[in-house]
């Protein structure tokens, strides 16, 4: 009985293990069009920045800089006409887009040309707002590398025209090596995701050929906003 249960326990765990594998084949198979190289990335729309973490002092993490430096290049040579920072802020303490549009205006970028999308909870839910709030249906999407095969699975899955550009632009230590390790997982969940169309929260259309500014939202009450960082410096 006890040869039974072991048996049937490990047959268990190798189809577990290879339904994981062919899944994050079945992305990554779908994940090319990407570069490193500025100078191949096709015109699109709009740049498509992903958040990632923020520290309580207001500067943004190593993955988050990067990202938005290379969004920065990709509006300054004309490959974007518009940038679309899509991040957490589910609170007002914390504000993944509201930090890097500020980043963002400090580096030159001009104020119209920077959408915000405050409800960029996840991957999934960037890129269907992406579509369908703001209108976006070409985008270059800007992450790291170990994200990219997911994003760009997940941005042709809600109806964009993609292409990545990968912003591994300095090392990410620990926190690098987890991150990439969470991901095997984070694979199987977005084809779960693209299969059942889960929904997201969405709300009034902002076109992406429009103004910026007005997707930026109010300002936090007093004492309640994040510290402000405005430049694309180390933290």
């Amino acid at each position: 009985m006890v040869r039974r249960v072991v048996l049937v326990a490990l047959g268990a765990g190798v189809l577990t293990a290879a339904a994981v594998a062919a899944l994050n084949l079945y992305v990554v198979a779908r994940a090319s069009a990407q570069t490193d190289d500025v100078a191949d990335v096709p015109h699109a729309q709009a740049a498509i920045v992903l958040g990632a973490g923020v520290h309580p002092s207001g500067w943004m993490s190593g993955m988050l800089r990067d990202r938005v430096a290379r969004a920065v290049e990709l509006y300054e040579t004309g490959r974007v006409d518009r940038v679309l920072v899509s991040g957490d802020h589910g609170r007002w303490g914390y504000d993944e887009p509201g930090t890097m549009r500020d980043a963002l205006l400090a580096a030159g970028v001009p104020a119209h040309a920077i959408f915000t999308d405050h409800a960029g909870f996840d991957t999934w839910a960037s890129m269907r707002r992406a579509r369908e709030v703001f209108g976006v249906r070409s985008a270059v999407i800007v992450t790291q590398g170990f994200h990219m095969a997911r994003a760009l699975f997940l941005a042709r899955e809600a109806g964009l025209d993609a292409h990545g550009l990968v912003a591994d632009r300095s090392g990410y230590g620990r926190q690098g090596r987890i991150s990439a390790m969470r991901e095997i997982l984070a694979r199987v969940k977005a084809v779960g995701e693209a299969v059942t169309g889960r929904g997201v929260l969405l709300g009034p259309r902002h076109p992406i050929t429009g103004d910026g500014r007005q997707t930026w939202g109010p300002e936090p009450p007093e004492g309640q906003g994040p510290p402000r960082v405005y430049r694309l410096g180390t933290s």
